[in-house]
């Protein structure tokens, strides 16, 4: 099926466009496919190459800094002129100034060598070394005990010297890493200047001499205060712990403990030998008692056994005389009666032997219980002595310890004696003055040179402090880069200001613009260039490449219809869509331009035809289409759709069925649709129309579009779901053209040949797809304007 689109022109024309070959239908809607979400893999790295480029262009570098120093110029030499008159005003103004000083040695060069031989008196205690505390020292150098009186007393010759001049003028400093003081004194008055320096001289001096060691001879009075009552502590305490050793015969603990201890181990073992011989004793006494003890001492009795032996022999003597005699025998009766006298005498003797062994055995038993008892005695000192021995232990502790402290403080005392004394010593030598007071004869203020050179160095810096702070107060973007990094959109184009565009109302610009779509000079081939570097030829230039981008935007399908808009009125969009659709047409397309802005619209100023029916009526009275599009001025390729008449509710219409109605038969009809809108801030008109489109193209103004408005309307967009094709740079001048200068170089040869030829061939009606190269052919390698 094949839509033909027919209306009369003009010229009462009937013109007939049929679609593109390569649309054959009008698809359905929901079947219609959007040029960004079809784009082939080759345009989307070159979104994303753009977007990483403009990432990496945010920080501020040198390029950008000199844009601003350019533009920010007169601001800069505004605050330098200032700057440097103010200091120039001030030196030669200035009343001159003078400075003396003198120079004091406050510690001897040799201080060390002359009391090394009082360091080694006082043996390893060591003498802290003299160092001056020359922070602390100059402090009190500046202090009122020291400074009043001299003011006081300069105040007979000079009523202006106070205190507060004194030290507002005075400067005391040490001498590099020496042990040299440097005083300097500035004022208006060389002679006055001498004369203080010279009481500063002489009291610094006396300082030294007098009132140095007042804290060194507190100290020393303090220590020897001291001295006494430490003696007499310690005497005190040694006196109490020889007391201590006398009384409890203590020497040390570890003697104390270790003389208890060899004492409880012999006591131990005098103990175990005592008990075995009291039961050996008392065994040996109940032997005795017995039969077996008895016959056991009776056989060591050597008289008892002797009588015994004696018994027997007479025994043995009877029985040997009874075999031969009677016993009635006299020597019977003899041996019997020797008998008889021997056995008393041996009961006597074994009596007296029992008796003496019982008798020895209880002795011995009384001996060893004697014995037993000394031995318990001294068990029982010694266990009271381990008792005792904790708290004799700790009373002997805290003594040696209280002895030990008093001997550190009174030991410390008299080394800081010793120190003292010897710091003393060695400060009480006088500083010596090296160098007298003179007076100054050359000022050392103003010094004409530096104080130009310091203030040209700070109107410099100042100019540029000032030229950053209006750069960051202004609130639009100056140069392409900036847009750039501020937007992270891909730039499309960036069209240079053009004088005869600068009033748009102006026709006449318009007209000159128009002719230049038809080039009427011819190239010299050996130079290469077709246009001069008039505002007007590059304005053109850079419509081209504006057009050319967008169509490289997709290869696989071409860009049927764009939405035209901006953030803010002013910023170029009608003017763009304009010169855009003459370009399109140059290059062979059928382009139709839409106003759909119904509330201030321009697309008719622009090109020159009126706007007596147009969008608003083909909406609302369901005219048809030749009725109210209309062909622009000669060309046979560009058609136009004004605004109309501005409805009461321009959003009503815009999101009409019948507007999306025509919009599909708009894009059947033509090669380029081109819809010029209200700007994006505070409508929805852009957010109705641009769904339905192929994508945006956002127009800004250098240096006149606001960052935070463009920065919403980028948002609002993007939360639309509206496909963005890229940004447009209007209104570029040559300082914020950065690298973008190639507008000044016309087309080559061959372009311009080629434009002839088509613009020829629109003129004598043929068909431009016979010359112009296919859609597929466009690639950024061989695009040929």
């Amino acid at each position: 099926m094949t839509v033909h689109c027919s209306f009369y022109s003009s010229g009462d024309r009937m013109e007939t466009f049929q679609p593109t070959p390569f649309l054959p239908s009008l698809p359905a809607e929901n079947e219609r496919q959007r040029v960004p979400a079809s784009m082939a893999a080759e345009p989307a790295s070159v979104l994303a190459a753009w977007q990483l480029q403009a990432e990496q262009a945010e920080d501020l570098d040198l390029r950008n800094l000199l844009n601003i120093v350019r533009r920010r110029a007169w601001a800069i030499a505004g605050v330098a002129a200032v700057v440097m008159g103010l200091t120039t005003v001030k030196t030669l103004h200035q009343e001159p100034v003078y400075e003396g000083d003198f120079r004091v040695l406050v510690e001897p060069v040799n201080a060390e060598d002359d009391f090394s031989n009082l360091s080694a008196l006082v043996g390893e205690q060591g003498v802290r070394q003299s160092g001056l505390d020359y922070e602390t020292q100059v402090q009190v150098l500046r202090s009122p005990e020291l400074l009043r009186p001299i003011a006081d007393k300069l105040q007979q010759t000079y009523p202006d010297v106070s205190y507060q001049s004194l030290l507002s003028n005075l400067q005391i400093s040490r001498l590099g890493e020496t042990k040299i003081l440097e005083v300097k004194y500035a004022g208006t008055d060389p002679v006055q200047i001498q004369i203080i320096l010279d009481a500063l001289s002489q009291t610094y001096l006396k300082y030294s001499l007098e009132e140095r060691q007042t804290n060194l001879r507190q100290g020393i009075n303090f220590v020897e205060g001291q001295l006494p009552s430490l003696q007499a502590q310690v005497d005190s305490i040694q006196d109490q712990l020889e007391l201590f050793r006398q009384q409890y015969n203590f020497i040390t603990p570890e003697v104390q403990s270790t003389q208890l201890s060899q004492r409880t181990t012999g006591l131990s073992e005098q103990r175990l030998s005592l008990d075995r011989q009291m039961s050996g004793a008392e065994q040996d006494f109940l032997n005795l008692q017995g039969q077996t003890g008895t016959l056991a001492s009776l056989d060591d009795a050597p008289v008892y056994q002797q009588l015994l032996t004696e018994l027997r022999s007479v025994e043995t003597k009877m029985a040997e005389e009874l075999t031969r005699f009677s016993p009635e025998s006299l020597a019977i009766r003899v041996l019997e009666e020797r008998r008889a006298n021997i056995l008393p005498l041996l009961q006597q003797e074994a009596q007296r032997v029992l008796g003496t062994q019982q008798a020895i055995a209880a002795n011995n038993l009384k001996t060893l219980a004697a014995q037993s008892q000394t031995l318990s005695q001294a068990e029982q000192e010694t266990t009271q002595g381990l008792g005792e021995l904790p708290t004799l232990i700790r009373q002997y502790t805290d003594l040696q310890r209280e002895l030990e402290v008093a001997t550190a403080a009174l030991t410390r005392f008299r080394m800081t004696q010793e120190n003292l004394t010897i710091e003393a010593a060695q400060t009480e030598i006088p500083w010596q003055l090296i160098e007298v007071p003179t007076q100054p004869t050359t000022p050392i203020s103003p010094n004409l040179r530096r104080s130009l050179l310091m203030g040209v160095v700070a109107s410099i810096l100042l100019g540029l402090g000032a030229a950053l702070l209006l750069e960051k107060l202004d609130n639009v973007y100056h140069t392409v880069d900036e847009l750039k990094a501020g937007t992270k959109l891909p730039l499309l184009g960036t069209l240079p200001y053009n004088e005869s565009l600068e009033d748009s109302a102006k026709k006449s610009a318009i007209a000159r613009l128009i002719k230049g779509f038809r080039p009427s000079q011819r190239i010299d081939k050996r130079s290469g260039y077709g246009y001069d570097a008039s505002s007007e030829s590059r304005f053109l230039e850079a419509t081209r490449v504006l057009h050319t981008n967008i169509r490289m935007l997709s290869s696989d399908r071409p860009i049927r219809s764009i939405l035209v808009s901006s953030a803010l009125p002013g910023d170029g969009k009608s003017t763009v869509s304009a010169n855009l659709a003459k370009v399109a047409t140059a290059m062979g397309q059928r382009v139709l331009v839409v106003d759909v802005d119904l509330r201030k619209p321009q697309v008719h100023l622009r090109l020159e035809v009126p706007n007596d029916c147009g969008l608003s009526n083909l909406i609302a009275n369901d005219l048809p289409l030749k009725s109210a599009i209309q062909q622009v001025g000669t060309s046979e390729q560009l058609f136009v759709l004004t605004a109309g008449q501005i409805p009461p509710d321009p959003t009503k219409l815009l999101a009409s069925k019948k507007m999306q109605q025509l919009m599909e038969t708009f894009e059947c009809c033509f090669d380029l649709v081109i819809y010029d809108s209200p700007p994006t801030t505070g409508l929805a008109d852009v957010s109705l129309i641009g769904q339905r489109t192929d994508g945006l193209v956002l127009v800004t103004h250098i240096g006149k579009t606001d960052r935070t408005v463009l920065s919403q309307t980028i948002e609002t967009l993007k939360l639309a779901q509206i496909p963005m094709l890229g940004i447009v740079a209007n209104g570029v001048r040559a300082t914020a053209m950065s690298g973008y200068r190639y507008y000044d170089y016309g087309q080559s040869a061959t372009a311009t040949q080629l434009s002839a030829e088509g613009e020829q061939a629109v003129d004598d009606g043929i068909d431009l797809t016979a010359i112009q190269t296919t859609e597929s052919s466009f690639s950024r390698n061989n695009l040929n304007f």
